[in-house]
């Protein structure tokens, strides 16, 4: 006689959330509050990035991860936009570039300096016009270099060459109605769409084609959202015709019939679903809500396992979520969330229990790094190669001179074809500039050193004859006013 296993083993059951401290928290951040269903949020290894209240335009915060604590009222932002910013996202391939999209029409590419703003950056590196109403969406593409994709509420969906400024693809006639999310898959060869006509479409855009199409994934007139997984499958949040968020996973070979579906609460928020490929588990934020439910996504039926919930008292305005690469591997912390309070953000570090202090290589396997798998060119030729993977095992750091190429090779460069004048990117020199310095010979960098010591030793000499000069003066001053005091003078 066989018994039935009644709990599901899984190494995610005991994945529990926690926020951090309070002195670890970004206070007194001005959240926006226009009304788009954004993350308003996006985080990197290196910055925070959150949309603020801004007067008079658009703005957004850069901060780097270590500016903790109380946020100065004047702090610099990032304020190019003539129009508030709804969407922002931080290059996969350059982790000082971000892009934004705005109620303007625009979008812009920004490079942050290395060491975060020191005053209001009001020059993008570049402006993509092709909008002719608002842009709500802006997503790099997850393997070549330079290509990001937009799509605004005129219901068209542009792809992008930062690097040339130029429009490559155009996708005007896909969407008939107001674009929710768009998601690109693991090796950004296809990309899915929720639509507020109540359909998801998986679409190749080089082609300009649909590949599949469910009309009603979910029957709700309230906002959807489809995210492809590392298999291939699409998962998707929504409404019920009754008001009940929904959860869905689907075979895009059958899109007849969901996979699974699961119904959650009767909340009114959107859900916004965070993917992590590497652990196949699918959190699940709600805009308003106080808490993160998690699922892990199997091959077995019911294929969506729902692991925990965390909650905690306050609704969240919005949410970022860490790449893998920026986690901490040796406290088994296997995601972070930034999540937006109306005047703060508090990181919440999600972990799995482990009594060992080694590196845990199932919950850590290869994952994308940083380094673009294709140019552009490549992939618009029709090629298409999965992320380039690295090893958490050294708890991976990019080096300072990995950085500064990437961000030499993120800019034109001579060998292609020139931009147009008008959208020509105002400091692409500089970063090719100290890109190009940052990698000298070793004995020109040797001399270098030696150099800055000898300059270094001879402010100290000097700054010791100065000290020694002022000090016989004080001791002259001393006695002649011992002198006065004694009626001598």
């Amino acid at each position: 006689m066989s018994f039935r296993k009644v709990v599901r083993q899984s190494k995610f059951r005991h994945v529990f959330g926690q926020p951090v401290k309070n002195d670890q928290c970004y206070e007194d951040i001005r959240v926006s509050r226009v009304t788009w269903d954004s993350t308003f949020c996006a985080v990197n290894p290196k910055f925070l990035a959150v949309i603020v209240e801004a007067s008079g335009g658009g703005a957004f915060l850069v901060l780097p991860l270590s500016k903790t604590g109380r946020i100065d009222k004047a702090y610099p932002t990032v304020c190019g936009h003539t129009g508030p910013v709804l969407d922002i996202d931080w290059c996969p391939h350059n982790d000082e570039v971000i892009a934004s999209g705005s109620e303007d029409c625009t979008v812009m590419v920004w490079q942050i300096p290395e060491n975060g703003l020191v005053s209001p950056l009001t020059e993008p590196v570049v402006v993509l016009e092709g909008h002719t109403k608002r842009v709500g969406i802006v997503t790099w593409h997850p393997t070549a270099r330079n290509v990001l994709l937009s799509a605004g509420c005129d219901n068209v969906v542009l792809i992008w060459n930062v690097g040339t400024a130029e429009e490559l693809y155009r996708l005007d006639s896909l969407h008939p109605d107001l674009i929710y999310n768009v998601s690109w898959n693991h090796n950004g060869s296809l990309f899915c769409s929720a639509c507020k006509d109540k359909s998801v479409r998986i679409v190749d855009p080089r082609r300009g084609t649909l590949v599949a199409e469910r009309e009603k994934a979910h029957e709700g007139a309230r906002p959807m959202r489809a995210i492809f997984l590392a298999d291939g499958k699409v998962f998707t949040t929504g409404f019920s015709r009754m008001s009940e968020r929904q959860l869905a996973l689907w075979d895009p070979a059958n899109l007849e019939e969901p996979m699974a579906l699961q119904e959650l609460d009767s909340s009114n928020g959107a859900l916004l679903p965070f993917y992590d490929p590497d652990t196949n588990v699918v959190y699940v934020c709600g805009k308003g809500d106080s808490s993160i439910r998690y699922f892990e996504i199997t091959d077995e039926s019911p294929y969506i396992h729902f692991l925990n919930t965390f909650t905690s008292k306050e609704p969240q305005r919005g949410m970022g979520s860490m790449p893998k690469r920026g986690l901490e591997v040796s406290k088994c912390e296997i995601a972070r969330f930034y999540k937006l309070h109306e005047r703060k953000c508090e990181p919440i570090v999600m972990t799995v229990p482990r009594k060992s202090d080694l590196f845990q290589d199932d919950l850590y396997p290869d994952t994308a790094g940083p380094e673009a798998a294709l140019e552009a060119e490549e992939w618009v030729s029709g090629r298409d190669a999965d992320p380039i993977l690295i090893s958490l095992r050294e708890a991976y750091v990019p080096s300072k001179h990995r950085d500064l190429k990437v961000s030499r090779r993120n800019v034109l460069s001579d060998s292609r074809p020139a931009a147009a004048p008008g959208s020509a990117r105002p400091g692409a020199s500089a970063p090719a500039a100290s890109a190009s310095t940052a990698a000298p010979s070793s004995s020109l960098a040797g001399a270098g050193e030696a150099a800055k010591l000898e300059e270094v030793m001879q402010e100290l000499r000097a700054l010791r004859a100065l000290v020694k000069e002022q000090g016989e003066r004080i001791g002259r001053l001393e006695e002649q006013l011992g002198r006065m005091e004694n009626g001598d003078a």
